[in-house]
């Protein structure tokens, strides 16, 4: 069946820490010794992005942008003048949709005072802050580089800037952390009134400090039991949780998430950073080299390319679900052929076997996964391998 093209986001990575986490698996790296080329890697992202549509075509021409995010490592550590920079470029190469979400990564700790505005000047309309928790000493057993008075801070300075449409980035099962002490992280977020709250599980990754040195943390009853008791508390404060780890302020849901759980398209420009592109035939994903170094150095030639192929449509049924039954209301079921081009059939087996266990919600018309499939998502979702 040919394939419907979804909509186009388009996802930047800034590569650079001011010291790397000891949970972090991202593609960052401290910025150490030398202040990082800020403006050359803006002229080198410009160019990946150039050989991106010469590359892609007809399966990109005239598409508009819907949503960009800044992601990292730490955006803000790049002057506003530098994300316009940017933004300037970006627009004059692709059309974008007027109400264009456009999301900045930043922590507290790595703007100065004053920069907030600029950024809105140049075209951010989103700040997603990386506070993690409002506990000093938590902060400092994951390595932040801010206290909770400077992320307070930092939230009511960009408030008082103009923005209006901020996201928290929260974490629980901290090492040592109670379930009181988890609540009380929810508490001071909702006390600063953002539109959107990021709550998620500290969890142990591969090749990181804390997988080589593991920090004592809770148990999975006691993660769990945070995790249902945060809901709740954000639930009652009029932040409606509509993916696993997403709450928002009616109409405040993040776009370029959403883009990416309903199997929408990306362009992913930057080190390290990851696309996905649908073309008549094929879902195509593509990923840039890593090491900053070796993405300045190809300019946009072909050694940025780190890899790049379209899915088999053996591992599209799976591809589609890691993404879609995170979300808690599902996608149309209908959704599915349109992003994968596969018939209905090729999914009914593993349908059938989900229902059967609880999994699914008997909602007609769409694919949604039921209260105890969100508790077993990784086993629901595990139905869909080839």
């Amino acid at each position: 069946m040919p394939l419907v093209a979804p909509p186009l986001s388009l996802y930047v990575h800034m590569p650079w820490c001011v010291k790397k986490c000891p949970y972090c698996d991202f593609n960052s790296h401290g910025a150490r010794g030398e202040p990082p080329p800020y403006a050359a890697y803006v002229d080198t992202l410009l160019a990946d992005l150039d050989a991106d549509l010469a590359d892609f075509g007809a399966a990109v021409e005239g598409r508009p942008i819907v949503s960009v995010f800044f992601g990292g490592g730490t955006p803000s550590l790049f002057a506003p003048d530098h994300i316009g920079r940017f933004l300037d470029g970006a627009r004059s190469r692709l059309p974008f949709v007027e109400d264009c979400e456009i999301t900045l990564e930043t922590n507290p700790g790595t703007v100065e005072h004053g920069r907030f505005d600029g950024y809105l000047a140049a075209g951010v309309n989103r700040l997603s802050f990386g506070i993690q928790s409002f506990d000093d000493d938590k902060l400092k057993r994951l390595g932040r580089i801010h206290s909770a008075n400077e992320a307070e801070a930092a939230v009511k300075s960009a408030q008082d800037a103009g923005y209006a449409n901020l996201n928290l980035d929260l974490m629980y099962a901290l090492p040592q952390q109670s379930l009181e002490g988890a609540l009380a992280d929810v508490e001071r977020a909702i006390a600063l009134a953002p539109t959107h709250v990021s709550h998620y599980q500290l969890t142990l990754e591969p090749n990181t400090a804390f997988a080589a040195s593991p920090p004592p943390l809770p148990d999975d009853d006691s993660a769990w039991a945070m995790q249902e008791a945060c809901e709740v508390r954000l639930a009652e404060a009029g932040y409606g949780q509509y993916e696993v780890s997403a709450y928002a302020r009616r109409d405040r849901r993040c776009r370029h998430n959403l883009n990416y759980w309903e199997f929408g398209d990306y362009l992913g420009i930057g080190a390290g950073a990851h696309g996905k592109i649908t073309d008549a035939t094929a879902v195509t994903r593509r990923w840039k080299s890593r090491h900053p170094r070796t993405y300045l150095g190809a300019a946009g030639g072909p050694a940025r390319i780190g890899g790049s192929g379209p899915v088999a449509p053996a591992e599209l049924p799976f591809e589609y679900m890691l993404n879609a039954l995170r979300l808690y209301q599902g996608v149309p079921r209908e959704a599915f052929t349109q992003r994968t081009g596969l018939p209905a059939d090729r999914i009914a087996p593993a349908l059938a076997q989900a229902q059967a266990r609880g999994w699914l919600q008997d909602t007609p018309g769409r694919l949604q996964p039921s209260l105890l499939g969100q508790r077993f998502l990784n086993d629901l979702i595990e139905l869909f391998l080839a």
